[in-house]
């Protein structure tokens, strides 16, 4: 049931979405240009803008909700959760691999595999894989949006929608899917990156003002008799010790699961944390997947700032988004849990199950405590928030299919505006796809497991390989890149008793054992491929063989001896990324000692990485 909203908020609401359309119209001649501009902006606009827009697309409002109840549930040691995705992989792009990655200046991250492997045989293969994997990706992430938006909307607007056998939230989340996709096709990149601009400022305002919101209604006192001892502790434990019980019904059995359902899976903590740890410097390693976070990095104007927008993304992303998850989590704990219970005791007098979607916290919790104009532009700033994530990804899926399937082999010399249509008509088809897998996903922790869990990990060894090891060629991998996409849409019926988050030790010796065994079985790449990609990259690793070659023919040539250095500012970066959760978390909570001791350890990495990273940036 929705809730009435105010006219005041109602205003700001459809002013926000007129705002966006005739946005997208303005821009449309400029986007339309050629491909270029329509999936990239002409390269032209600079690094903090881009990196707004970037850390803009992450505030996204599937994991916003997300976000909110598992603070909600874990307490303060929820800001280690993000490792799942992992949210440092913007810090390996700060430190390296962006300069890396748009040194080859190209459209797509598909369209870089000719850069490391070339245009024959195993090249093409490389291309296709992960075209491929850009394109499971890209509707897995837009099925996800799909499932958060209809959730919230459904709270907040206030009129019972159907469209034959689909109703309220499935309905509403079409209805502002089809919105998004509308202004997205006028105004291509551009629209993605000036609506995320607006959707920025919209969420920054509303975060704020949840926060002190929440400040101003929950006093510590409130808050240490609603939640149970350990919840304000930052560093966790080997083993989980959070007990619900006389709390909240029904949270110990999503904790820790029930003798017929399985729960979160994360009663070990610090063992599921070393395990989020290690797989998320692996996925980091192997470098953004084929989707929007690629496309920021080469949209950028130069090396120099593509390592620039992600420093500025995570500062961007973070600290805002964390005072609105804080202030809405602690506002649902003291004053939603008395509904919860309510709502979990009939589930389980009725069925013997937990029917509560704690994902619902929060949508309610803001229509309770959030006042009127406040609830406008917070309404406008998440659909903004959802509209930014959903329309980089589409903007991204459609330019893989654009641009390395069509133009690549069915009509390379069509004129602009054919392919700018073309992005029109996949844009269309990819929002109609996410539609059709997101009416089949139950919940959102179930898809944010499955591609966290199991898409990323088949992904991990032939990026890490094709950075790092000369010989690795594109035969080893298209096999690594195909043999874990199928891996990954086949666990879950094969292997149905081992739970998504320890699907890594299964998936990645399954890509591994097929990326080396297929490279060893087939020649190397042409050796004036590989010259050409270390020559322009400049890559550390193994790659010596090729290095030798070319110091003949360029004997000033430099050897890239950095590794030690990266390694460094990634470990530094990661804990000062930390501090940016910690921090606006410590504040709303009023746990003043942690944010103090946090705010030092940020001052002192900042400096830190003045010095070995920001110091060291050049522009090409």
């Amino acid at each position: 049931m929705g809730v009435q909203l105010e006219i005041v908020d109602v205003v700001i609401i459809i002013a926000y979405i007129v705002a966006i359309i005739v946005i997208g119209w303005l821009l449309s001649r400029r986007a339309s240009k050629d491909l270029n501009a329509y999936f990239l902006g002409g390269k032209s606009l600079p690094w903090w803008v881009i990196g707004t827009s970037h850390g803009a697309s992450g505030f996204d409002i599937t994991g916003t909700m997300w976000f909110v109840t598992t603070l909600f549930v874990y307490g303060v040691k929820a800001v280690f959760i993000p490792w799942i995705w992992p949210l440092f992989d913007r810090v390996f792009r700060q430190v390296y691999l962006g300069p890396w990655i748009r040194r080859s200046n190209v459209l797509t991250g598909a369209e870089w595999m000719k850069t490391r492997f070339g245009a024959g045989p195993g090249g093409n293969l490389s291309h296709i894989s992960v075209v491929v994997y850009a394109l499971v990706g890209a509707v897995g992430f837009l099925a996800y949006a799909f499932q958060g938006i209809g959730k919230f909307a459904e709270v907040f607007f206030p009129w019972d929608l159907a469209i034959g056998p689909l109703a309220g939230a499935n309905v509403y989340a079409i209805i502002i899917l089809l919105i998004t996709t509308a202004y997205l096709l006028l105004g291509g990149w551009y629209s993605v990156v000036l609506t995320d601009l607006l959707q920025f400022v919209l969420l920054t305002i509303a975060s704020i003002a949840i926060a002190v919101v929440a400040m101003s209604k929950v006093s510590p006192e409130m808050l240490a008799a609603a939640v149970p001892k350990g919840w304000s502790n930052l560093l966790p434990g080997w083993k989980l010790s959070l007990n619900w019980d006389g709390y909240v019904t029904g949270l110990n059995a999503k904790i820790y699961g029930t003798a017929t359902e399985p729960g979160d899976g994360f009663s070990w903590f610090g063992c599921i944390l070393m395990m989020w740890l290690f797989r998320g410097l692996m996925v980091s390693a192997a470098g953004p997947t084929p989707g929007y976070g690629i496309q920021h990095v080469l949209s950028t104007r130069n090396p120099r700032e593509a390592a620039l927008e992600n420093w500025w993304m995570s500062i961007v992303q973070l600290f805002p988004r964390f005072l609105m998850i804080t202030g809405i989590a602690v506002l649902g704990v003291v004053f939603f849990s008395p509904q919860i219970n309510q709502m979990v005791g009939q589930g389980l007098a009725q069925t013997g199950k937990v029917k509560f979607d704690f994902e619902q916290i929060l949508p309610f919790v803001i229509r309770d405590f959030v006042p009127p104009g406040l609830v406008g532009i917070l309404m406008a700033g998440l659909l903004a928030a959802f509209m930014s994530t959903f329309d980089s990804t589409v903007n991204a899926g459609a330019a893989y299919v654009v641009n390395d399937i069509y133009k690549r082999y069915i009509r390379p010399d069509a004129p602009n505006r054919s392919y700018v249509r073309m992005g029109y008509v996949w844009s269309v088809v990819l929002v109609i796809a996410a539609i059709v897998i997101g009416l089949q996903i139950r919940n959102i922790n179930e898809i944010t497991k499955w591609i966290t869990g199991l898409l990323y990990a088949g992904y991990i060894a032939p990026n890490i390989l094709k950075w790092h090891w000369w010989r690795f060629n594109g035969y080893g991998y298209f096999a690594g890149m195909i043999s874990g996409i199928a891996a990954a849409l086949l666990f879950p019926y094969l292997c149905p008793w081992l739970g998504k988050t320890y699907a890594l030790f299964a998936l990645l010796p399954i890509s591994t054992i097929a990326s080396v065994v297929v490279c060893l079985k087939t020649p190397p790449d042409d050796r004036r491929v590989l010259e050409s990609f270390y020559k322009s990259v400049r890559p550390w690793g193994f790659w010596k063989p090729v290095y030798n070659s070319l110091l003949e023919k360029h004997p000033n040539l430099r050897q890239n001896t950095n590794f030690k250095r990266d390694a460094f500012n990634v470990a530094i970066g990661i804990v000062w990324q930390l501090n940016l959760m910690v921090i606006p978390t410590c504040l709303v909570i009023r746990q003043y000692k942690t944010m103090w001791i946090s705010i030092v350890v940020l001052a002192v990495t900042s400096v830190i990485m003045k010095f070995t990273w920001y110091d060291k940036l050049t522009q090409n």
